[in-house]
């Protein structure tokens, strides 16, 4: 088979690429732990659940919605239980199944640390483009999940209204 080599304008563009998704994770988990003492994921497992009904997922769609193994879910929400952030409990309607359950605690703590988690989305990325810029983003990563996530189950807990 003959390989398909990139364009220049393809190299550059999956160039930039490879670096926002290298260093828009770090820039993120430094304001985190920094202002909140959370770790990139584990604030997105508070806001997953913060976002549920009743802040209560099940384990297991707390791990679809969040791309972890049960493995590694189990083991952040362990620390999260230590912390009195998180709760777990046999979910009521199959008992061979585990609910997280977000506290008064973990509440509090999304709620204190979003403000600043988005001030530093919104310096670092949502500021840096245009209105047009953001249609196109979306349209852009639209495309790029339906490959990646062909069943979204991580495009997005979020549509646009």
């Amino acid at each position: 088979m003959d390989t398909r080599w990139l364009t220049p304008d393809q190299l550059a563009a999956w160039v930039r690429l490879v670096a926002v998704v290298e260093l828009l994770p770090g820039v993120l988990e430094t304001q985190l732990r920094r202002d909140a003492d959370l770790a990139h994921f584990e604030y997105y497992v508070l806001a997953m659940l913060s976002e549920a009904p009743e802040r209560t997922l099940r384990m297991t769609t707390l791990a679809q919605s969040t791309n972890a193994t049960l493995a590694r879910l189990s083991h952040v929400v362990r620390r999260l239980e230590d912390r009195g952030l998180v709760e777990r409990f046999p979910c009521p309607q199959d008992r061979r199944a585990t609910n997280a359950r977000l506290t008064d605690a973990g509440w509090a703590t999304v709620t204190a640390s979003a403000p600043g988690h988005v001030a530093t989305v919104r310096a670092h990325v949502i500021d840096a483009l245009t209105p047009e810029q953001i249609t196109q983003l979306t349209a852009i990563t639209d495309a790029i999940l339906g490959r990646l996530d062909p069943d979204g189950k991580l495009a997005a807990v979020h549509h646009r209204a």
